[in-house]
């Protein structure tokens, strides 16, 4: 079963959607997280759940990284979305650490993709499902600038700016 809830933040109400599973806590395991005006987010379906309780713990863990306490999130993600190129972009996206930065070009060597498949891990990165959760808004470019973001470049600043890895435009 597909359930979701809305969550206020800085950002504006954040959309979570996942799928009922009895390993995970709270059973829910997180399938997206959206932005309002968000490139690609995804939209209730009228045979999605709503279930705010499922999706306490993942609230609460939001809240806090929006208040500069919580560095790392532990959420279960559910399985199956994305190719596996996607999938190994989206896990290279997992190891940079809060308050840093990586270029695209890193990304691409990490999951050995370099030169022309810079492009491609940046394709693969607009389609991340889990905003800021998993942190594509640390990735910019290799002369520090920030660049697309699919909840907005201004939602990327303010994140690095939590963050306190602001990178300069």
């Amino acid at each position: 079963m597909t359930m979701y809830a809305t969550v206020d933040s800085p950002l504006g109400e954040l959309l979570l959607v996942g799928k009922e599973t009895a390993d995970a806590a709270g059973g829910v395991a997180l399938a997206s997280l959206s932005l309002p005006d968000q490139k690609g987010a995804a939209v209730v379906r009228d045979d999605w759940v709503r279930a705010p309780d499922a999706f306490e713990g993942i609230a609460a863990q939001l809240r806090e990284y929006f208040a500069g306490r919580l560095t790392r999130f532990d959420i279960v993600y559910a399985d199956g979305a994305g190719t596996d190129f996607q999938r190994r972009v989206w896990a290279a996206l997992d190891t940079v650490p809060y308050g840093e930065t990586v270029s695209y070009g890193q990304v691409a060597e990490h999951v050995g993709a370099s030169g022309a498949g810079v492009r491609a891990v940046g394709t693969a990165i607009g389609r991340n499902p889990l905003l800021v959760v998993r942190p594509c808004h640390r990735v910019i470019g290799a002369d520090g600038a920030l660049r697309g973001y699919a909840g907005g470049v201004e939602r990327k600043e303010r994140l690095l700016r939590l963050e306190g890895a602001l990178a300069v435009r």
